[in-house]
């Protein structure tokens, strides 16, 4: 009778033992939950690498800031859906969803407003680079919606804007901003931001949309831009791997694959533009006496002035930090580009400001980021250079081309403002500092307006993506958005 007793007993005491069997499951080392700050520094490192990355590749190169010396099928027109771009940003909106979702469970109004700016911002370079993309059911994975729609990019961009509002006036609430890689928590940061981006796509959407300039001219009175190059959006990277300037890591000869563009050159030596020892390195690695050497977008196979010390260490060469000059940042959008924005919008009449204030206090502030020694180049300090070195506004084009000097490295912008150029001024011949790509040509010698989708949306979103490349001619390259209409 004990021995039944004992093994009734045993029996209790083991079934209670295991009536809660997730507990056995759990791992006491692992987290069930990841934290916001971890998710939005992942985000946006991740974000940020991904644009750096692809304005090395692209933006710049068919901008030809810079060009291409080997593979140069992007400055030749050869192109494709350049997925990296698609695949990084898309990787980066999943963890900012996150964010939002648990901003808005914790009651995080700032976390909120500054995760809603940065997905606004990755989906305004996507929409951009490829125009109706996935956007209201994008990274829906977890309602089971693998197959989203392309939503039109009017819609798309005038719902950006209204995002980009309403989490100005959630930063001015209550939080935190945790993981914050560009402000360090500061939600003024990102409200100057918000702002700030806002002005750049209602600039670019003003010829499709009428309300845009009305729009425009309400958010620039708002007080709330940036006010300086502490205020722009940037990302520092640290000096170790893996948390790098992108090119940072690459071998020499990926590294080598771009050099410096000859209309750049040409624009900056005819300028004596103390920039161009920031944009490239001496032929001569001589600092205060550099010669300089451009290369032709189109042709390949050049050899020509390799990037800025602040872009890659050579083994032997001088490098940033000896030279006293900080390294190079992932430009999500700087104080600079936000005067030539204003001083464009002053040329069309959308608010009453001067243009050449703003104008000349772009390339200022361009100047000031870049740490631009005015002696090397002939000048005794910034008053002196605008003065006599020709660079003094005088016509619409001037704002466009210090524009285009001023966002080198920004990511896709480059080749986005050039496309609004390009498209105003007829082709490459309405642009006095561009020329069509020589040599070999398969878009004949006509800028691409867009980017094909990836071909892994054929077959993994097949009836969406016929429905958005039918708007597109079959996806063609040169068929252009809302934006551009």
């Amino acid at each position: 009778m004990k021995k039944i007793l004992y093994l009734f007993l045993a029996l209790t005491v083991l079934l209670g033992a295991c009536s809660d069997f997730d507990s056995l499951n759990e791992n006491p080392n692992e987290p069930t939950a990841v934290a916001t700050g971890v998710l939005f520094t992942s985000a946006l490192r991740n974000a940020v690498k991904t644009t750096s990355n692809e304005s090395f590749l692209l933006g710049n190169n068919i901008a030809q800031l810079t060009a291409k010396t080997l593979r140069a099928e992007v400055d030749f027109y050869k192109w494709n859906a350049f997925p990296t771009l698609w695949e990084g940003l898309y990787e980066s909106l999943t963890d900012l969803n996150q964010v939002i979702l648990i901003a808005e469970e914790t009651g995080n109004d700032q976390a909120k407003g500054a995760a809603m700016v940065s997905r606004a911002w990755v989906f305004s370079v996507l929409t951009q680079a490829y125009g109706d993309i996935p956007y209201s059911e994008a990274i829906d994975g977890a309602n089971a919606n693998f197959t989203p729609v392309y939503d039109a990019q009017e819609d798309i961009i005038k719902d950006i804007i209204s995002q980009l509002e309403q989490a100005a006036v959630l930063l001015g609430g209550s939080g935190s901003i945790p993981g914050d890689l560009i402000y360090d928590g500061d939600a003024m940061g990102w409200q100057k931001f918000a702002n700030s981006l806002q002005l750049r796509l209602l600039l670019r959407a003003g010829d499709s949309w009428p309300a845009a300039s009305g729009k425009f001219a309400s958010v620039a009175s708002s007080g709330k831009l940036f006010e300086s190059n502490a205020d722009q959006a940037a990302l520092a990277f640290l000096n170790s791997f893996p948390n790098q300037f992108p090119t940072q890591p690459l071998k020499q000869g990926d590294f080598d694959a771009v050099a410096i563009g000859q209309s750049a050159v040409n624009v900056l030596e005819d300028l004596s533009d103390p920039r161009l020892a920031r944009y490239a390195r001496p032929d001569n690695e001589d600092f205060d006496n550099g010669t300089y050497t451009g290369v032709l977008n189109g042709v390949g196979g050049q050899t020509g002035s390799r990037l800025g010390v602040a872009y890659f260490d050579y083994p032997g060469l001088k490098t940033a930090a000896e030279l006293g000059i900080q390294g190079a940042q992932g430009l999500i959008m700087t104080y600079a580009e936000l005067h030539f924005i204003l001083a464009e919008a002053a040329a069309k009449g959308w608010i009453n400001n001067a243009i050449e204030p703003l104008y000349k206090g772009g390339i200022k502030a361009s100047h000031d980021f870049y740490q631009v020694d005015y002696a090397a180049f002939g000048w005794s300090n910034f008053e002196d250079f605008y003065a006599n070195s020709g660079v003094a506004y005088s016509q619409t084009e001037d704002l466009w081309k210090q524009r285009w000097l001023s966002i080198f490295f920004t990511g896709m912008e480059p080749y986005f403002a050039v496309r609004d150029w390009y498209l105003s001024s007829g082709g490459f011949d309405g642009i006095s500092f561009l020329s069509a790509p020589i040599g070999e040509n398969f878009n004949n010698y006509a800028l691409p307006m867009r980017f094909q989708y990836p071909g892994q949306e054929q077959s993994l979103n097949a009836q969406n993506y016929q429905a958005a490349s039918g708007r597109y001619n079959g996806d063609d390259i040169n068929a252009k958005m809302w934006l551009l209409q």
